[in-house]
């Protein structure tokens, strides 16, 4: 027989993510930098643990959906709703990249069922799906200005428009490889400046 002792000794790791996440980022939206990079870094090591343990063999790829979540992240983080668990948001965000993802590639998205929710009855919170604002998009415009042209290129048509590899390679003239190579050496800037411009 189990104790009630022993099963709450051990809180389960979302509720212990959402213990650490949420002081962090009702902190950072009240200015803590410090805090903001702290709940930053929470976000990224909980997302490489979900999607890497579902894209098993494909580090490149789960990498550069960490990347994406966390850049949505910073360009909505005036979406969020203090009432509900900032785990919650930042896996429903997750779960729309995830998706993204999956449609672009022709694949079947199983993978976003299974990404953690923490809401309380499973419900998701439809927090990530709202449609950008024009301060959203003037913020990311301005995130993605700091960025050389071909990278800014390849992330809007491919990422925010949602063209295929092949619809940008067709209308860039460059090459699928090329394009991949834009969008994975743009992605990590893009996290680095937020990570530095909150």
């Amino acid at each position: 027989m189990i104790s009630i002792q022993s099963a709450t000794a051990h809180p389960d790791p979302a509720s212990q993510l959402e213990a650490k996440l949420k002081p962090l980022w009702v902190a950072a939206n009240q200015g803590d930098v410090s805090a903001y990079r702290s709940a930053l870094e929470l976000m990224a090591q909980a997302l490489r643990r979900s999607f890497s343990g579902r894209l098993r063999g494909r580090a490149a790829v789960a990498e550069e959906l960490v990347q994406e979540v966390l850049l949505t992240i910073h360009v909505k983080r005036g979406t969020y709703n203090p009432a509900f668990p900032v785990s919650a948001w930042m896996y429903g965000i997750a779960r729309h990249k995830c998706a993204d993802f999956f449609r672009s590639q022709g694949l079947a998205d199983s993978l976003t069922d299974s990404l953690t929710d923490s809401t309380e009855n499973g419900e998701d919170l439809q927090i990530a799906s709202e449609e950008c604002t024009a301060d959203t998009l003037r913020d990311l415009q301005t995130l993605l200005n700091y960025l050389p042209d071909s990278q800014r290129t390849a992330i809007t048509l491919a990422k925010l428009e949602g063209l295929t590899l092949e619809e940008v390679s067709d209308k860039t003239g460059s090459s699928i490889a090329a394009v991949k190579v834009q969008i994975h050496r743009g992605l990590p800037k893009l996290a680095e400046i937020v990570r530095k411009t909150k």
